[in-house]
């Protein structure tokens, strides 16, 4: 799978896929506020991953239903 090119095809799976990266900074951010300041490690990486992507179009976990997979 290493190289492949992982974009959304729609407007929905765009915005899941979005959700699901907002959900995850905003979760690490307010665990890092709240438990343990390691926590915006995550936040930090999920940033740099998603601006390398934004110039690569590589995607490195692409979800299994972009895969034509059900999840689970």
């Amino acid at each position: 799978m290493a190289g492949k090119i992982c974009r959304p095809g729609g407007d929905a799976e765009l915005k899941v896929h979005d959700g699901i990266i907002g959900v995850v900074t905003v979760a690490s951010v307010v665990a890092g506020v709240m438990v343990d300041p390691v926590w915006l490690w995550l936040a930090g990486v999920l940033g740099a991953v998603m601006l390398s992507s934004a110039f690569t179009g590589f995607c490195p976990p692409p979800l299994r239903a972009q895969q034509g997979h059900a999840l689970g």
